[in-house]
C-alpha cells in the first residue's frame, strides 16, 4: 500500500499503518529527516501510551506502556555492529511478543524476525511524504 501525505494527515497515516500491519514488529526505512520518529510518536499516541513519545537516539530504546501491552521504540542509527544490538538484549525484546518499532533496521538486518511490516518513507520535493506499507510473513 502506498499513500502520499503531509504533516496535517499524520493521525490518519498512523491509523492506516496500524490497520495494515501483519505483525507487532514494524521496520521504518528512510533517509535522515524523512519523519520516521515523527510517525512513530504519532503511532505511540494513537495506541494510547501513557507517556509522550520521544526519540531514543541516545538511549537506543524507549519503552511505552499501553493499555494492554508494551511498545518498544528503537533507533539503531548510532550503532556500528549487530553485536551492539545483541548487547542491549534485542533478541529478548523481539521475542517478548510486544510492539517493536525499529528505526534504521538495516543496521541489524540479520537479527530481524521474518514476520514484520516494512514501512518505507520518502520525502517528496513539495514537502509531502510518501509511505509504503509492506506486511511480510
Amino acid at each position: 500500500m502506498e499513500k502520499t501525505y503531509d504533516i496535517n494527515n499524520l493521525s490518519e497515516i498512523a491509523t492506516l499503518v496500524l490497520e495494515n500491519t501483519s505483525s507487532k514488529t514494524l521496520l521504518f526505512y528512510g533517509d535522515m529527516g524523512v519523519g520516521k520518529t515523527t510517525l512513530i510518536k504519532e503511532l505511540v499516541k494513537c495506541m494510547g501510551a501513557e507517556d509522550k513519545a520521544s526519540s531514543p537516539s541516545f538511549s537506543i530504546v524507549n519503552e511505552y506502556v499501553l493499555d494492554q501491552d508494551k511498545l518498544y521504540h528503537f533507533d539503531f542509527y548510532r550503532i556500528q555492529t549487530e553485536e551492539e544490538a545483541l548487547d542491549i538484549g534485542i533478541e529478548d525484546y523481539l521475542d517478548a511478543g510486544h510492539w517493536n518499532m525499529i528505526e534504521w533496521p538495516e543496521k541489524i538486518k540479520n537479527l530481524l524476525p521474518s514476520e514484520n511490516t516494512t514501512i518505507q518513507l520518502t520525502k517528496n520535493q513539495n514537502g509531502t511524504r510518501t509511505i509504503m506499507i509492506m506486511p511480510m510473513k
